[in-house]
């Protein structure tokens, strides 16, 4: 998607580590419009999948899976990092080991909000490795709900995390591919 790329490369800010800083758009300050763009793109690309729900994980995927949910005018779940008093009855509960936060998760989404009638859109923000994801297909699996496909912001292309996904048989579709990035520069380099 074009407009995402350009707003990348006007705005992300490239780090050591793999890391590619795009706070100021898309998961701390969020760019609704964008947010939408990118949503309609998605409802084209899954146009007639019969999409039921969207499920993404906390917090950067929220936004986007809200905004992108008023396109297919269907719920968002999201997948919480933490047991709280709020979550009553039986969960589907996963492990993730985050990219960003060098931390592992026990996540969880009530059993209540996922069925076996589901036919789900996941949604997130990045995906790098592919554990956040894998932890959603986990949990969609569990809950024998139909994954539909996955609809990735920043899919970072020089990371496993896609192609992993993809030999499992999973449809992906990222907006934007880095296939390079130089923190010594600050560029970035898009799949083409």
């Amino acid at each position: 998607m074009k407009l995402l790329e350009e707003r990348i490369m006007k705005d992300g800010i490239v780090k050591e580590g793999n890391v590619l800083k795009v706070d100021s758009f898309l998961n701390h300050q969020m760019d609704i419009d964008l947010f939408n763009e990118m949503g309609k793109e998605w409802k084209k690309l899954f146009a007639g999948c019969n999409i039921n729900k969207i499920l993404t994980i906390e917090a950067s995927g929220i936004g986007i899976a809200c905004i992108t949910a008023q396109h297919f005018g269907v719920p968002v779940v999201f997948a919480k990092k933490s047991q709280s008093i709020n979550i009553e009855g039986d969960v589907y509960t996963t492990r993730v080991q985050s990219f960003t936060h060098k931390k592992v998760y026990d996540v969880i989404v009530s059993k209540k909000y996922i069925r076996p009638e589901d036919n789900i859109l996941i949604i997130d923000d990045f995906l790098a490795n592919g554990c956040a994801l894998e932890g959603l297909i986990d949990i969609a699996k569990n809950a024998g709900a139909n994954i539909i496909g996955v609809g990735i912001a920043i899919e970072k292309g020089f990371q496993p995390g896609g192609e992993i996904i993809r030999k499992r048989g999973i449809r992906v579709e990222s907006l934007a591919i880095v296939d390079k990035m130089d923190p010594t520069t600050g560029k970035v380099f898009f799949r083409k």
